[in-house]
Formats: structure tokens, sequence, C-alpha cells
């Protein structure tokens, strides 16, 4: 099949293999990279604001038959002769570049016949690893997996909380999936000064190796990733604000002393601790109601056997003790429950 790249409005794209691959500018200094396995470019659920795709600065497109090159603002990505992302601040540093172990030809297709590939002077492997692959499942979609050179020096810090002690988290292995005790947001700060956000909501795997960075999704039929360059950690996150939203500002009472335990079984509990704390010369900014004050797992209520008047402890507590009550959700429904 023969190579297919084209330049579009703030954006190039490449058709080849049956994949279709999408790079474009989206918010300043920044570039979204989206690649479809089946050839459609489709609107998929994702982390970025309609209409964020803006830039205040003039966006610079060159392609030609082998490779194509975007800059915006900050930030340069060039697209090379083996399919290959490579991302470049404007002073040339190499901030991130896509992993390959392929052949030295151009535009690998896997082919052995001699006679038809074009031999390079480049980095030459038998591995077959691809910087951005698609394995067919037993179902339609696939698992894909998107590979990128590690710089062993590099210290990576975000992802979300999890349960270890590593501020850097270079050289960890994550789970992309929200549990209990376990928030993912999978967008990164790295000390070569940029961010990244991987743009997919599916349940995956990412991997900070020092030989490999390596993102994996067990089910689906697209990659989508965000890139932003700036000379500063702040300026990355604005930059990431700017185009998946603002953090409100906290509630002033959100920002005193919180108390917290296991559960509460009654409001007499609750008015028990908030009273000590009142007689102690503590003043108490929020408390937690947490589980099984509810009848069932999914009924969002409370049990009236136990609670009988919670807009009465509502009032108590926010008036007589200027408390905020925050009740506890869980996402577990039971079979038998009203919901």
């Amino acid at each position: 099949m023969k190579v297919v790249i084209k330049a579009g409005q703030n954006s190039f794209i490449r058709k080849f293999d049956d994949e279709l691959l999408i790079v474009e500018a989206w918010g300043d200094h920044s570039v979204r990279v989206r690649s479809f396995a089946d050839m459609k470019e489709e609107k998929r659920l994702n982390a970025l604001l309609e209409g964020s795709q803006k830039t205040n600065g003039k966006v610079e497109i060159n392609v030609n038959d082998h490779s194509a090159e975007l800059i915006n603002g900050k930030i340069r990505v060039v697209l090379d002769h083996r399919d290959r992302l490579s991302f470049y601040h404007e002073n040339g540093k190499l901030l991130l570049k896509e992993y390959i172990r392929l052949r030295a030809v151009k535009h690998d297709d896997g082919s052995e016949d001699a006679g038809t590939i074009e031999i390079t002077k480049d980095f030459n492997s038998t591995l077959k690893l691809k910087s951005r692959e698609y394995r067919s499942n037993l179902s339609s979609d696939f698992t894909v997996t998107t590979r990128f050179e590690s710089d062993p020096d590099e210290k990576i810090y975000g992802m979300g909380q999890y349960q270890h002690t590593f501020l850097d988290l270079k050289n960890t292995v994550l789970e992309l999936a929200q549990r209990n005790s376990q928030i993912s947001i999978p967008f990164y700060v790295s000390s070569n000064g940029y961010g990244f956000l991987w743009n997919h909501p599916g349940i995956g795997e990412v991997s900070f190796a020092k030989n490999l960075t390596r993102w994996e999704m067990k089910s689906t039929n697209y990659i989508d990733y965000w890139i932003t360059a700036d000379d500063s950690p702040k300026n990355i996150l604005r930059n990431y604000a700017n185009v998946t939203g603002k953090v409100p500002k906290m509630p002033d009472h959100l920002l005193g002393l919180w108390q917290s335990k296991l559960r509460y079984r009654t409001p007499e509990e609750v008015l028990d601790v908030v009273k000590t704390y009142h007689e102690k010369g503590i003043q108490l900014s929020t408390i937690a109601i947490d589980y099984f004050h509810w009848p069932k797992q999914g009924e969002y209520r409370f049990d009236e056997d136990f609670w009988p008047n919670p807009e009465s402890l509502v009032q108590t507590l926010k008036e007589e003790y200027q408390v905020e009550p925050m009740i506890s959700i869980w996402p577990t429904v039971q079979t038998d429950a009203q919901n």
C-alpha cells in the first residue's frame, strides 16, 4: 500500500497499512496525536474540551512524500520516513520520540520480498516492534500498544493518586483504572520540559521503564494522546488546564480540619464527635459520614431505621457548629436494591 501524507488545517494526516494517523495543533505549544485502526476518523470520548484546539500563534506545516513536520509555538513534531513521531522544544531539544525496532527500510509493512522494500541507513532491528501497534482480539477490537524511547535520567510526576511512596514515577508500572484506593489521571509532567496526556478513558497499563515507555489498552481500536512543551512546570500545567478545564476554587469549608473515621452508625454518634471538638475549642470544617448509612448498596439515601431525620442533623451541624457534612457515596449496587 502506498503511503499518503497530506497537510490539513493546522494538521497533517498519514494513511498507510490500514492506519489513519492525524497530528494536529491543539492549544498553545501543544499537539494532539490520534491513530485509528479502521482508517476512519471518529469522535471518541476524551478529556479535551470542545474548541480547545484553538491556538494564538501561527501553525507551520511542511509535508513531502515520506515525512511531515508541524510547528506550533514552542513544540515541533516530525514524522520521519520510518513512520515515527519525534517531539522537540523550539530550542532543538528532543522531548519525546516514538520507539520502533524495525528493519532499516522505508515504511516497513512486514514484507519479506526484497524487491518491494527500500533499504535505508538507519538502525536495524528484526524485532518487528512498531511505535503504534494494533493486535486483533477475538472480538472486533484490538489490544493497542504505544511505545516511546525512554530517557533513563528523566523524572516523571503526576498520573493521579496511587498507594505507593514514589514521587518520581520513573521505573514504575501503573494500572490505568479507577479503584477504591486509586485515582488514575493519565497526565504527567516531565523533567525534560513537556507534559503528556494519555487521552483515552479505557482500562490499561503504562510502564515507565528505563529502556522503554509503553502504554497499553486491552480493548479499543484507536490511540489518542496530547503533548505540550513549555519553559516551566507552571506553564505546562497552564497549557494542560486550557485544554482540559480549569479547577474551581476549593470551598472554604474544605480547607480546614476534616473529621472522618470508618463509619458512624447513627446521627447521635456524629453529634457526639462534633460536640467533643466544640468543647475542646477545636473548630471542625467538615465531618465525613461514610458507608452503610444507606439501607442497601446502590440506594443513595439514609436508612430511616438509624437516620430518621438527616435534614435535622445537617441543619444542626451547619447552624450550631459551623460544620459542613460530607456524605460518602459508593458505586456498588446490590441486585435487590431499589435502583
